[in-house]
């Protein structure tokens, strides 16, 4: 009878160990083995929703293979209308990133874009986490998002460090966004906040550390060299494909607008990666998809009020081609002697044939107000001359004749400094650079791409500017 209650005891301790290792996050795995892991990931996605349904079947394919996470690097918002349009704006991309199950996202520079009060919703709508080390939201309306996210999976823990690049303004640190949409944030250079992390994997006692990093390939290099305390840097923002080691430290990007997906397939030891293989999924080429996935992004894209017709262009335009299109229409929308846009400001080419509100919320995606100004030649000259700003521009002509900038008039007469013009833009531009446009502006009733979706309704000649460009960018 003792043999069998000690037995019994025994065989309730083993009990209780199993169940609890089962479940736990702690659980036991042997020093001397190796553990695989594949952690998916995507970056600047841009609202770009198709391939969602093959990235769902993807990774659920290889759940029953292994251990994954499904990761993002940031800039989901600004480039699709069907996302940056939507009545809650930006929802459909939180909706399809929780149902295809990703587990975190860096916060990248367009996540912005929405201002404030939307991007809240959106973060609290997400059923992922967001990490980002190098901003301060106390003296806003969104939530503080957490420096870094440690996942513990099947015994092994995995810690993802946010950051933000801060490029998006000379006398200021702040995002590559809208300045007036960040007003009540405080950012910090990455160099600055990534030093306070220099113990992070020790600290949360991970098995490997990774950079989900929204710097730009150029300043993931810089990371790997300069704080290398990272096993792998998952980075997005310069658009690139990148699968390169720096000072021993893995980086990849994949690409942008949901054209790919990286697959990193580890075998952590020790804490430490013993091997690692990476795959770079072409999404356009892939054929499998869930189903369920694949009937909600349809769902979304039957927008019928995206695709009224409200214009026709004879010819294919190329980005140049759109930009002088862009800001000559602008130009005679506003009733301004001049116009300009800055050349990054223009997202997208635009095929030949019916021209849709689709097209021109994709070329324009970003909201920006429309402002006029009034200024004299030798300001325009100054501003260009001193920034260095690539732009398209309608309703002067503008060269460059050895140091110095012309600018003409439409009978090619030479203005002089003192002559003054109205001109119309974009109010990101005089956020940006608000030292060169310090008078108060006249505020149009509508975004840039509103005004130029209401000429092209209540103008119905054809465009063509394929033959035309009207780019200038002093050298």
């Amino acid at each position: 009878m003792k043999i069998i209650k000690r037995f019994f005891r025994y065989y309730l301790i083993l009990a209780v160990f199993f169940a609890c290792s089962k479940n736990s996050d702690d659980a036991i795995i042997p020093t001397n083995q190796s553990q695989e892991l594949t952690i998916f990931h995507i970056n600047d996605q841009h609202g770009q929703i198709a391939n969602f349904s093959k990235i769902k079947y993807i990774v659920d394919e290889e759940k029953k293979l292994t251990d994954v996470l499904l990761v993002c690097a940031g800039d989901i918002f600004s480039g699709n209308p069907v996302v940056d349009n939507y009545p809650l704006k930006g929802f459909p991309m939180i909706d399809l990133m929780n149902s295809v199950g990703f587990d975190v996202s860096a916060i990248g520079n367009h996540e912005y874009d929405y201002g404030e009060l939307l991007l809240n919703d959106r973060l609290s709508q997400s059923n992922f986490s967001w990490v980002c080390a190098n901003v301060n939201t106390a003296n806003s309306t969104i939530s503080q998002p957490k420096a870094f996210k440690t996942f513990a999976i099947n015994g092994l823990k995995i810690t993802f460090l946010g950051l933000v690049e801060t490029n998006g303004k000379d006398n200021d640190v702040i995002p590559s966004t809208h300045p007036w949409r960040v007003q009540n944030l405080t950012f910090e250079k990455f160099e600055n906040s990534v030093v306070k992390y220099a113990n992070l994997k020790e600290s949360q006692q991970a098995d490997i550390l990774v950079a989900l990093s929204h710097l730009g390939e150029s300043s993931d290099f810089k990371l790997a060299n300069t704080y290398p305390y990272f096993d792998l840097i998952i980075g997005g923002h310069s658009h690139t494909v990148t699968n390169q080691t720096v000072n021993n430290i893995p980086i990849y990007h994949a690409g942008s607008n949901l054209n790919n997906l990286g697959k990193i397939k580890l075998s952590i030891k020790n804490k430490k990666i013993q091997s690692i293989n990476y795959q770079l999924i072409n999404l356009n080429n892939y054929t499998n998809f869930d189903s369920t996935i694949k009937e909600k992004v349809d769902t979304y894209n039957a927008n019928s009020s995206l695709d009224a017709i409200i214009g026709f262009s004879e010819a294919y335009h190329s980005k140049s081609n759109v930009g002088s299109f862009y800001t000559d229409v602008l130009r005679k929308q506003m009733n301004v002697d001049f116009t300009f846009q800055n050349s990054s400001g223009i997202r997208s080419d635009l095929n030949s044939g019916d021209i849709l509100k689709r097209d021109i919320f994709t070329i324009d995606p970003f909201n920006n107000g429309s402002v006029t100004y009034t200024i004299t030649i030798a300001e325009i000259k100054n501003f260009l001359q001193q920034t260095k700003i690539a732009i398209y521009y309608a309703g002067v002509n503008i060269s460059q004749v050895n140091s110095t900038i012309e600018i003409r008039d439409k009978s090619n007469q030479l203005l002089n400094d003192n002559t003054t013009l109205t001109i119309g833009l974009n109010d990101y531009i005089p956020a940006v650079y608000d030292t060169y446009f310090t008078q108060t502006p006249t505020i149009k009733p509508y975004t840039t791409a509103e005004g130029i979706i209401e000429y092209l309704q209540n103008n119905p000649e054809t465009i063509n500017y394929s033959q035309v460009n009207s780019y200038f960018q002093y050298q």
